[in-house]
């Protein structure tokens, strides 16, 4: 039976074959139980740092990427273990398969390190804007999400240093190195994104508008649902989405609705060049009593002019930056006693009513019979 066990396969024994296979299922079974364990284990130290963290919210984040490092650590370390057999390592276009093997194995070490690090940011922006939002602080909390995203960015740059470095030896001080001399060639081919990326500091420190504001901006409006690194994206009146570059929005006139302090409604009147300068005079006194509303704050009812077709009367009213919805409703309800003061007075709209007549036309044939 001994014998057996150190029986040699592929230049390993049995005995290492199955404690190797053994030590990843184990890993691979309680890789959950692990994790949690370990993430429990750091939500302890993180906990220190400030009170009120969540701590399900901590797991939810956390628990895939410990898991998933885990079982690709072991594995990895496991396997080292082993001799790798001399049959396999074949030459794929002059590498062996030895090395290629282990720069994968790398990769996935690296990648699922650094999924853990930037899950780690995630958290710790999550804690920071739940707390902004408890302090009544929108532009904080539009400034967390800006850094979140960068961080990461930098995370992902790291990583693919890292990666180039540990799993195929590049020296990384001569790629570094090297973007000084190919910087020209960088910068032109990335112009654009650089200046997305440099108009989206000058969003976040000039502050024009933030997350839910909503605004006019080249023939778009809507409200704003996030500010990136690159773009801004805006949810249209039409429920659209849309991604304007940070550029543009920097460029652009922007109208940001809800910085307003009143929201304006108008109606333009013509009346009949028939009706008497007395009724017209007490038809707009008449207009400026339905304008005393409590939601309406000011309002001007005016002769603005007097064509040749009509006499022109402007109403302007302005109400509280109130929701749409209610400002709809104040504008329906203002119109109707309009129209309903002017019913009364007996006024009509200039054009409103147009008599066609046709004359000098002979029947045709069908008529003729007709008539006879």
């Amino acid at each position: 039976m001994h014998h057996f066990w150190n029986s040699i396969v592929l230049g390993n024994s049995l005995e290492s074959y199955i404690i190797v296979a053994a030590t990843i299922l184990f890993v691979i079974a309680l890789k959950r139980v692990i994790a949690r364990l370990i993430a429990r284990l750091i939500f302890r130290f993180i906990r220190r740092m400030g009170s009120g963290l969540d701590k399900s919210a901590f797991l939810d984040l956390v628990v895939g990427p410990i898991g998933t490092f885990l079982v690709v650590f072991v594995s990895m370390s496991s396997i080292e273990k082993l001799h790798f057999p001399a049959e396999l390592n074949f030459d794929i276009y002059e590498v062996k398969a030895k090395t290629i093997f282990q720069a994968i194995g790398i990769v996935i070490i690296i990648a699922s390190f650094i999924w853990l690090l930037m899950r780690l940011v995630d958290f710790i922006a999550l804690v920071l804007r739940r707390k902004a939002r408890s302090d009544g602080s929108p532009r904080d909390v539009q400034m967390i999400v800006f850094i979140r995203d960068f961080l990461k960015a930098v995370l992902g740059i790291i990583g693919v240093l890292m990666i180039l470095h540990s799993a195929f030896g590049v020296d990384v001080s001569t790629v570094v190195g090297g973007l000084g001399l190919a910087g020209a060639a960088i910068a032109l081919a990335a112009k654009e994104s650089i200046e997305n990326l440099i108009a989206s500091f000058v969003i976040f420190f000039d502050k024009p508008f933030k997350a839910g504001d909503m605004l006019n901006v080249n023939n778009i409006s809507g409200t704003v649902e996030k500010i990136g690194l690159r773009s801004t994206r805006i949810r249209t009146l039409q429920k659209t989405f849309v991604t304007v570059p940070n550029k543009q929005m920097v460029d652009s006139i922007v109208d940001n609705l809800t910085l307003r302090t009143q929201r304006k409604g108008e109606l333009r009147l013509q009346l009949s060049l028939s009706t008497p300068a007395g009724q017209l005079d007490a038809f707009i006194a008449g207009v400026r009593k339905i304008l005393i509303k409590d939601k309406v704050e000011n309002s001007t009812v005016f002769l603005n002019d007097i064509s040749g077709n009509a006499f022109l009367v402007n109403v302007d009213y302005f109400t509280a930056p109130i929701a749409l919805d209610e400002f709809n409703a104040i504008k329906q309800q203002v119109n109707l006693d309009i129209l309903r003061l002017m019913e009364e007075m007996g006024h009509s709209i200039a054009g409103a009513s147009t008599t066609i007549s046709v004359t000098g036309m002979t029947p045709g044939p069908a008529a003729q019979s007709n008539n006879g």
